[in-house]
């Protein structure tokens, strides 16, 4: 596992903490989308189709910090659209790195280099470039070509100046095992200080809708591919920036719910109900949204829009929980490792699952309605 060791003791400290204090439901990851405007438009990618006025909307300095605040997670992810639009984003950054939490950038690297002197390497800090695959799966992912060497150039330049780097890496339905392999092996030998990986989430908004991975494929998928981790000497070839527990539940051996609290998300539409992946309905305060949704209306089993849902947003906390108040499980992964063969977990049954709804573009509505009446403040 390539989290920073004060990461991890930090975060087991809090996790452990809630347990102490009887807390239900506590956050672990900020999930902090300043902007939706990207400079890609990525077939597999629900965030950026939304109207212009919309897009050139950004959240400022003070409203991203206060997020942070608010939330109180030891984590920061900085997602979008792409962060580094946000002609303040160095700013936003500073203000989460003083106030002792951990940040992570997730970025498409086309103008990392540029902005690269905005920043600097710390031990709260990190760059997650992504990277969906090689040169030839990356590019097509990103319908772009040529944006896959830029990432590696990127990357190659990050290192060099000490950045903390990991890629994320999200794979989609005809994701091949070997050429997975292969592409962490490259990765790997860029120096990169980590993978997270994840099966994509079929966003409704999303122009692709026929390559999304179903549960049974993304455990096919995974086992596939930790079946081929471990070099001839039996080390293993790949750090994963993240938890042992949640890369085992990809592997379909864990019976995991998710935990949709866990990642909660703030956008310029203020705080998405329920989770990152799913945007209906928002909430003015954090408070608001941890105490009016009702959480057991979401989750696999629950509703039919989570049916196939395996993403590291939704269950990465249910993982972390489960090695904090069961570390002998943890522990036991470690020593035997990920089981690539045999029988899978019971799946989580769908009969009771309520229909998709999908009738939850009345925030866009009103936030055209009242930027009709407001000077636009645009992104870079």
């Amino acid at each position: 596992m390539a989290v920073p060791l004060n990461q991890a003791i930090r975060v087991g400290a809090y996790v452990l903490k809630q347990h102490l204090i009887g807390r239900k439901r506590y956050t672990l990851v900020l999930m902090l989308e300043p902007l939706f405007r990207c400079n890609l438009a990525c077939a597999g990618c629900g965030k950026i189709d939304y109207p212009a006025e919309i897009l050139n909307q950004r959240l400022s300095v003070a409203e991203c910090l206060e997020a942070v605040d608010e939330c109180g997670a030891p984590v920061v992810v900085i997602a979008g659209g792409e962060p580094l639009l946000h002609k303040e984003i160095e700013q936003v950054v500073e203000g989460i790195i003083a106030r002792r939490k951990f940040v992570i950038v997730c970025t498409n690297a086309l103008l990392l280099e540029k902005k690269l002197h905005l920043f600097r390497p710390g031990p709260y800090f990190t760059w997650s470039v992504h990277l969906d695959g090689g040169r030839e799966e990356h590019d097509k992912s990103v319908c772009q070509d040529g944006v896959y060497d830029r990432a590696v150039a990127a990357i190659e330049a990050v290192k060099a100046r000490g950045f903390r780097t990991i890629i994320n890496a999200t794979l989609f339905d005809g994701a091949e095992p070997e050429k997975v392999a292969r592409f962490f092996d490259d990765v790997m030998a860029m120096g990169v200080d980590g993978i997270s990986v994840s099966p994509g989430y079929a966003y409704e908004r999303a122009p692709d809708q026929q390559h999304f991975l179903n549960r049974r494929r993304t455990k096919e998928l995974f086992r596939g591919i930790f079946a081929r981790e471990l070099t001839g000497k039996g080390r293993k070839r790949w750090a994963f920036n993240q938890s042992s527990m949640f890369l085992d539940f990809l592997a379909g051996n864990q019976s995991f719910h998710c935990t949709p609290w866990g990642n909660p998300t703030r956008t310029y539409f203020c705080w998405q109900r329920p989770c990152y992946l799913l945007g209906e309905g928002y909430t003015k305060t954090f408070k608001e949204l941890m105490e009016t949704t009702d959480w057991d209306r979401y989750g696999t089993g629950n509703y039919e829009k989570c049916a196939d849902c395996m993403v590291h947003s939704g269950y990465e906390a249910t993982a972390v929980t489960e090695t904090v108040r069961k570390p002998w499980k943890a522990l036991a992964l470690a020593v035997r490792g990920i089981r690539t063969e045999g029988a899978m977990a019971a799946e989580i049954p769908l009969d009771g699952q309520r229909p998709a709804e999908y009738m939850f573009s009345r925030h866009v509505e009103q936030a055209m309605a009242r930027l009709k009446h407001e000077p636009l403040e645009a992104a870079e």
